[in-house]
Order: structure tokens, then sequence, then C-alpha cells
């Protein structure tokens, strides 16, 4: 049965992978045997968790991407093709947040964050579907969040990007299940990384999030990249159109 979680031979790509939850995904495809495309703006940052990865007997390519712009898009379905020859595994974990009063949001804070969080999503979705409807399998994981099911003050945009991940989600795996891809969504609460990990250890901070978590703690990346290992897999071949949240229990209450 655990035979079924191994990725040996499949081609990932994750975008926003050289950081926090999207490194984590990175290193756990690759520790089940999946070759990584390593996706950011930073190609120096790409290159290095690349090679990092070849430590676990698989290629790691780096590519310089802004999700957001379709000629880049387009690049990165390229090279990687050229490199691997097929695409098994996208992971859309890139994203953006602004912490704003509703009032106060501009124009730009709203494309801005629409734009990386649910636009980009779907075309990203959608460069790599063609690839994948050609050879009739894949599996398209896309990082939501909880606030995709539930709301939070001062990121309206973000609540929104995320409920549209999730719809969104759900409609591609309806439109693709004939083309045996499946679609997922990874909702997580708060997790913590390298990035925020200061910030969260803030006693008032941390006291008052954890307050709100029932399991009293927050995630961890290794939380999340379980899940999207498992929905990389053949494990999950019978799962398509759904969310898997990962919020400590935040979300039940």
């Amino acid at each position: 049965m655990f035979e079924k979680l191994q990725l040996t031979g499949k081609t990932a790509i994750v975008t926003g992978g050289t950081k926090g939850i999207g490194k984590g995904i990175v290193e756990g495809l690759a520790q089940s045997g999946a070759n990584v495309v390593v996706v950011s703006r930073h190609q120096d940052e790409c290159d290095a968790v690349a090679k990092e990865m070849e430590q676990y007997g698989v290629k790691g390519l780096g590519v310089k991407c802004d999700v957001t712009i379709a000629s880049d898009v387009a690049n990165l379905m390229q090279k990687t093709m050229d490199a691997f020859g097929h695409i098994d595994i996208l992971v859309n974990n890139a994203g953006s947040a602004i912490t704003k009063k509703a009032e106060d949001l501009t124009e730009a804070d709203w494309d801005r964050v629409i734009d990386m969080d649910m636009k980009a999503v779907f075309f990203m979705a959608q460069a790599a579907g063609k690839y994948m409807i050609a050879q009739k399998s894949g599996k398209i994981i896309n990082i939501a969040s909880m606030l995709g099911l539930v709301a939070e003050k001062q990121v309206l945009p973000y609540c929104v990007a995320k409920g549209g991940v999730l719809q969104m989600t759900k409609a591609l795996a309806l439109e693709w299940a004939k083309y045996n891809i499946q679609v997922n969504a990874i909702c997580p609460g708060y997790v913590i990384t390298d990035i925020n990990k200061d910030a969260l250890s803030e006693e008032k901070i941390y006291k008052h999030i954890t307050g709100k978590i029932p399991m009293r703690r927050f995630g961890e990346v290794g939380d999340i990249a379980g899940a999207a290992v498992f929905l990389a897999s053949p494990a999950s071949d019978y799962m398509t159109g759904q969310p898997i949240v990962l919020d400590g229990g935040w979300t039940m209450q």
C-alpha cells in the first residue's frame, strides 16, 4: 500500500518553491522520488534549492518565473518539457497577501493579490494542464488557505482569492476528470516557517493565535508537505476536487 506514495520518475513543478511551505513541499516530493522544478522570481535561489534536492537521488531544475506573466509561464513549461519530457505534478504554491482595512484598499492592492493568488493559479494550471491532457494523466495541487473557508479581518482580497481557488479546484477537477487529471487543494492554517517564526513567536501574538486553535499549536511545514506528497501520489487517484484542511481545528468551530 505504501508503495503508492512513491513518485519515482515523476516530474513536479512547485511555484514559490525556495522558501517556507514551498520549499518543504519540494523536499517532500524529492524525498519520495520525484524530479523537481523549483520556481520563484530569483534564479540563484531556485538553483540552490534544486541542487540541494539532488541529495535525494533525483534531478532538480531551477527556473526563474513570475507566475503572473504569461510569457514566463510558457517558458517555464517549455524548460520543464525540454529537461524531463513530461509534467506530472503541479503545485501552485506562490502567493501574496496585503494586511489592510477594507476601506483603505486600493485598486493596485486588489489587483496584486488577486493576480498572484487566483489568476496566476488558473493560468499555471491551464498551461500545465495542456500537457497533462495530452498524456492523459496529471496531479494539480492548489495551495489555498483556511481563509478560503472562513474570514479574517484586514485580509479581504486574500480571503476572496483563496475562496476562488477552492471553487476553481472543483471546476477544473470536474472538467478534467475525463483526462485522468486530479485537481485538489490544501488549506493550511497558521504554519511556522523561517519567514514568520520570529513574528509568530512573540508571546502576545503566539497566545492570541494559538488560543483560537483547538490543538493549541501552529502547524509545521512537514504537515503540509505530507499532504502534498499524498495528493501527488497514486494513493490519491480516486480523489479530486477536494480540499484538505490542515489548520489544527480552526475551521471546525
